[in-house]
């Protein structure tokens, strides 16, 4: 298989308009990726799908991953008191949301090529394009996360809860999941469960 440099040169001439950035993983499974923006991502798919040297039908498996606000510091140049000075300031940077799709090629017998999208935002502007109508295995993997995590997948045929009930609130794999208290799934709570259901019995619940 080619590297994935290589395949990343083939799919920005092939769809020139596509933001594909090189993301590199420093791990020691060395398994880098390429970034897709929302809008071309499905026609990136198509290309990955269909290209007679790469031929990757299939979709083995689709990850979502919570990426939170976080802080950093930064060093910017400031007039103090008619004095330029360099200064340390804490920038905001925001969060979103991120699927990731490790591709293989059934028919060449090659592999993993792994994508991914990001959302705008953890919020409001959480839809991605559904890679379901390029490989249909994506079903229910998108199922999961649209559930688990709250991305909106766009076009996917049957887009709803797989895990938890319909009218469930919130996403529980979101990193500031707040637990409920009354564990009332939960048929013999112990350690940190059972304080927390005790602790809701004490206010008025019943477990």
């Amino acid at each position: 298989m080619e590297t994935l440099e290589q395949i990343r040169a083939r799919v920005v001439a092939a769809c020139p308009e596509a933001v594909v950035d090189l993301v590199l993983n420093a791990s020691p499974s060395a398994q880098h990726s390429l970034r897709v923006d929302r809008e071309h991502v499905a026609g990136v798919a198509l290309f990955l799908r269909d290209d007679p040297g790469l031929r990757l039908d299939y979709c083995s498996n689709v990850t979502g991953i919570d990426w939170p606000d976080r802080t950093e510091k930064v060093k910017v140049k400031r007039t103090v008191e008619g004095v330029e000075k360099e200064v340390e300031e804490t920038r905001t940077i925001p969060g979103f949301l991120e699927v990731v799709y490790h591709l293989y090629s059934i028919a060449l017998k090659h592999g993993p090529v792994i994508l991914r999208v990001r959302t705008i935002d953890r919020l409001q502007e959480v839809a991605v394009p559904s890679l379901t109508p390029v490989w249909r295995g994506c079903e229910l993997q998108e199922r999961e996360i649209y559930d688990l995590f709250g991305v909106h997948f766009d076009g996917h045929p049957d887009l709803r809860r797989l895990l938890m009930w319909e009218g469930f609130k919130d996403h529980p794999m979101r990193k500031d999941y707040v637990d409920p208290d009354d564990y009332e799934y939960e048929p013999t709570p112990h350690d940190r469960v059972l304080e927390r259901a005790k602790a809701w019995q004490d206010r008025g619940g019943v477990v």
